[in-house]
């Protein structure tokens, strides 16, 4: 008789965080006067010298960076791109700094997924059961049936790829489509398989008249605005543009914040760097309040 099959046994554990809600995220804002989403996308050979370049390393970095930056963000974004590239040692890795961040903050997967229903459901799974995110940035191209399995799951977000920062953003989502450019079409379109509770937008920073043009298509959904910083985004520009009565906003930092600094001294600069826009943010919001 043959051998039994051997079965894999991996670490992943379903987490027994609260969901955050929209009125969750709200609070948080209002509290801390912030909407910054501070990213976690980690490079092991942008470590400092003192930390070494190992898994132990990059948690140790993770965990400092955390602890300086939590008073000032309302969310995170892990890129897991830059953890998947280590195999299964990355995902555990990813999976232990998702354990690391305040349970009331938004938690987001920057996955980019989308494909077709069965494997849209799996990928759903792996998100928001396996490994208990809040949020996951998706691809809209494949249409209704690739977003919904995400968009079945009570109490968590789709975050859905509108008008990126990417020079390429000009290669499709630019172009006119029955007389719509087509991210607009994309917005109104993937408007009506969600709402404003589990549903938000990526929209880049870097042209903050686009981003004052998508606020009248969505006046009540948050938009997820990466470019802010590194990639040349104005925070004030984009504050004005896109700040609703409930803020509306996650503005997300990542190089800007986590490597402030290559020193010893890398959370303490990451935690300067984040209080800094945590201060210009509650400015910002000061100044939109009636």
């Amino acid at each position: 008789m043959g051998e039994s099959p051997t079965i894999l046994s991996y670490p992943f554990v379903v987490s027994t965080f609260a969901p955050v809600k929209r009125s969750d995220l709200i609070q948080q804002i209002r509290r801390k006067q912030s909407y910054l989403c501070t990213g976690l996308d980690t490079e092991m050979g942008k470590l400092p010298a003192h930390l070494p370049r190992t898994g132990a390393g990059l948690l140790e970095f993770n965990r400092q960076i955390v602890q300086a930056t939590a008073p000032s963000s309302v969310a995170w974004k892990i890129n897991t791109a830059f953890y998947e590239q280590y195999g299964p040692q990355g995902w555990e890795w990813m999976q232990e700094t998702l354990a690391m961040l305040p349970t009331d903050t938004l938690r987001i997967a920057d996955a980019k997924r989308g494909d077709i229903g069965n494997t849209s459901t799996m990928y759903a799974r792996a998100f928001f059961e396996a490994m208990d995110f809040d949020a996951v940035t998706v691809a809209p191209y494949m249409g209704e049936d690739s977003l919904r399995p995400f968009l079945e799951f009570e109490n968590k977000w789709i975050i859905c790829l509108a008008l990126t920062s990417n020079p390429g953003h000009r290669d499709f989502q630019l172009q006119e489509y029955n007389g719509k450019k087509l991210y607009e079409t994309v917005i109104e379109t993937v408007c009506k398989w969600g709402n404003p509770d589990n549903l938000m937008f990526v929209v880049g920073a870097t042209r903050a008249e686009y981003i004052a043009q998508i606020r009248t298509l969505i006046p009540e959904h948050f938009l997820l605005v990466p470019g802010v910083g590194a990639q040349g985004g104005n925070l004030q520009e984009t504050s004005k543009a896109g700040l609703n009565a409930d803020c509306g906003l996650l503005v997300n930092s990542s190089r800007g914040i986590i490597y402030a600094s290559s020193g010893e001294d890398f959370s303490e600069a990451a935690g300067r760097e984040a209080l800094a826009i945590q201060q210009e943010m509650a400015a910002c919001l000061q100044a939109t309040t009636p």
